[in-house]
């Protein structure tokens, strides 16, 4: 079946703003950039990467937050007296999360806490019942999120025991095209999961090559940041990031000088728009205008193309005005079933000075965003 051209849909009404919209209550709360996915020195397959130069770098590039991830079963699962414990792991410009790979026969987990929690239970527990888990999980008040869905360490647990899902692994777009597959399958069925991004770099930007791994992308095109998740959170502290991360208030941009994307909609035609990723509504059965805007960073002038993906489909392909940095399309969702609408945005690479290498990779993949949902159940 071709795709209609957009400017022939009926449904369709363009509309560029000569400046932006007013946003319904979205001043409430703060866009914080990181990184959720990091190995250190404390996992035996990472080189030249200690945790001071992680930290370092972070802040150096402005970001908010950081989580080092290392491998589990590179210390039987005493991460506590490893990466946390180490002196480095320190920082006063930065929310430091508490956080390990679980590295199991099923696959691999992150798991997110804003405090110290006893992740040597998880590590023994790595091979039981998913429901024992999920137990687990409600008694330690940690965050699971599946990591890399679609690689050979693919994420093997059911993701009802998941709270977030990574969707974007490392600075090679094409890799994680399957995965974004797999998450667009569990929302189409029912699920709100928020995703997010992780670099999942092991080895540091090889300023000595000696001790890095020679000839592969990931020791000279993978860093912090590579990609980068971009969270709206009701106020800076390590509970709201996580929080806005379950909520799905989170866009993934190539790396942190490229656009971060929002989406937006006008959900009661009043001319505000008073949704926005992760949103859930019901319907009204009148038509829904939605905006799409790309913030800070990117190239000036550039003109970004979005597509608009709704419930798995490719729904519409847009062009942002070069000026505003905005794009408008409208839609009807449907008053009885089930509806999401999220966006990719494909466009030129801005350059990440000290990860030059990582836009190659990362082809012309610049951001995608969480999806706004219309008759969702929160429960389900």
């Amino acid at each position: 079946m071709t795709k209609p051209d957009a400017a022939t849909r009926p449904d369709y009404a363009p509309r560029i703003p000569q400046s932006l919209g007013p946003l319904a209550g979205f001043d409430q709360g703060v866009w914080l950039k990181g990184d959720w996915h990091l190995h250190s020195r404390h996992s035996t397959d990472s080189t030249n990467n200690p945790v001071g130069k992680i930290i370092g770098f972070a802040e150096r590039h402005g970001f908010d937050y950081l989580v080092i991830t290392d491998h589990d079963v590179h210390v039987q699962g005493d991460v506590a007296n490893h990466t946390w414990a180490d002196p480095e792991y320190t920082s006063e410009k930065l929310l430091l999360f508490y956080g390990g790979e679980l590295t199991a026969a099923r696959g691999h987990i992150n798991i997110l806490s804003a405090e110290p929690y006893d992740h040597q239970r998880v590590f023994d527990a790595r091979d039981a019942r998913d429901w024992n888990l999920l137990a687990l999980k409600q008694e330690l008040g940690i965050h699971v999120s599946a990591n890399h869905p679609s690689t050979k360490n693919h994420y093997g647990y059911s993701f009802d025991l998941a709270d977030s899902v990574e969707i974007w692994n490392g600075s090679s777009w094409p890799k994680n095209i399957t995965g974004v597959r797999i998450w667009d399958d569990m929302l189409l069925s029912g699920r709100m999961l928020g995703a997010r991004g992780g670099s999942d770099a092991h080895h540091g930007v090889p300023d000595r090559p000696e001790l890095t791994k020679p000839n592969t992308p990931e020791a000279t095109a993978n860093y912090v940041g590579t990609p980068t998740t971009w969270i709206f959170a009701r106020e800076r502290t390590k509970e709201a990031v996580l929080q806005a991360l379950v909520e799905g208030r989170a866009s993934v941009s190539a790396n942190p000088y490229n656009p971060r994307v929002e989406l937006y909609a006008d959900l009661d035609g009043d001319g505000q728009m008073d949704m926005m990723m992760g949103d859930n509504a019901k319907p009204t059965g009148a038509p829904v205008t939605f905006e799409v805007r790309l913030a800070g960073g990117g190239i000036e002038g550039a003109v970004y193309r979005v597509k608009v993906v709704k419930n798995r489909q490719d729904f519409l392909t847009l062009q942002t005005d070069p000026v505003t940095r905005t794009v408008r399309f409208t839609d009807t969702p449907s008053p009885e079933g089930r509806s999401y609408y999220r966006v990719e945005i494909e466009g030129p690479q801005a350059t990440y000075p000290e990860v030059p290498n990582s836009m190659a990779l990362s082809q012309n993949m610049i951001a995608l965003s969480n999806p706004i949902y219309f008759n969702y159940d929160p429960a389900f």
